[in-house]
């Protein structure tokens, strides 16, 4: 029995666990804090990369805007993609964002969204400067691909189906669908936060992850959930491009549900992550 015993400590030194599991993968040797972004920088606009970005933000959101306002309209007019109904909306939102997220993840971090920059901001990811070219870019990428979108329709087709602009459903108050587009916003950033932790990356590495595939999947199941009470915003250049194109009162009444609504929760997502999740402003700096 002895020389087991012997065999059984020799094999547990000599075969020590080569990846440790959770939090005990993390050293300070694994991870360090970055330094917060500063809120002005100016040698950013003197960059090529900074307007690289910003015009990816553009494309981007162009893109986004043009697919996923077309099957809105698609759905509601056809009868060929009645049968895809909310379930197909919500893919094409959820899905596009996955790719486009994939896409221009490595050039502007791909945002796509005034809510998810707003949030960043506040972590410090960003600078203001980049935040609001990003914002402006956003907001006109959206405009564009809604504008693409009414081209392609029929004047009368276009306004019976609201140009796929945001409003609340009726049925539904004012403060249903702000709180509706809180909480989903709230689900979006803090996805975002989550799959683009670099800590969390550095701790468990031996769980790959493809950041776009949780963030496409929570903007699918945000849409699934809140498409009967507002359409789904959660993304303030979507709401206000579409409305500028379809531009009419009904659009423009609760517009701002789909800023204030989307910049609290984004806010609550960033505060959530940073202080009680990661605790950064409860740490010692060395």
């Amino acid at each position: 029995m002895e020389g087991k015993e012997e065999d059984v400590k020799l094999g547990a030194n000599k075969y020590g666990e080569r990846q440790p599991l959770g939090t005990a993968a993390q050293t300070d040797k694994d991870y360090k804090e970055p330094p917060p972004a500063p809120l002005f920088e100016p040698g950013e606009l003197s960059s090529w990369s900074f307007y690289r970005a910003g015009i990816a933000e553009f494309v981007a959101t162009f893109l986004f805007l043009y697919i996923t306002i077309l099957t809105v309209m698609g759905v509601g007019k056809s009868e060929k993609c009645k049968s895809v109904g909310i379930q197909g909306i919500a893919w094409a939102f959820g899905g596009m964002i996955f790719a486009l997220v994939y896409c221009t993840a490595g050039i502007s971090g791909g945002h796509i969204n005034p809510a998810v920059t707003f949030g960043l901001l506040l972590a410090r990811k960003l600078s203001l400067t980049r935040a609001l070219f990003y914002i402006i870019m956003q907001c006109l990428g959206a405009i564009c691909g809604a504008g693409v979108v009414k081209g392609f329709e029929k004047s009368h087709e276009f306004e019976r189906l609201n140009g796929g602009a945001n409003f609340v459903n009726h049925g539904y108050t004012k403060g249903d669908g702000l709180g509706a587009e809180i909480i989903g916003t709230f689900v979006l950033v803090y996805t975002v936060f989550s799959a683009t932790d670099a800590k969390r990356s550095a701790r468990d590495s031996h769980v790959p992850i493809l950041a776009p595939l949780p963030i496409g999947f929570a903007v699918f199941l945000v849409h699934l959930a809140t498409i009967p009470i507002t359409g789904t915003g959660i993304n303030p250049a979507r709401s206000l491009g579409a409305a500028i194109i379809f531009n009419k009162d009904r659009a423009w009444d609760d517009q701002w549900i789909f800023w204030v609504g989307p910049f609290i929760g984004a806010g609550l997502a960033a505060m959530y992550h940073q202080i009680v999740i990661r605790a950064i402003p409860f740490k010692t700096r060395a």
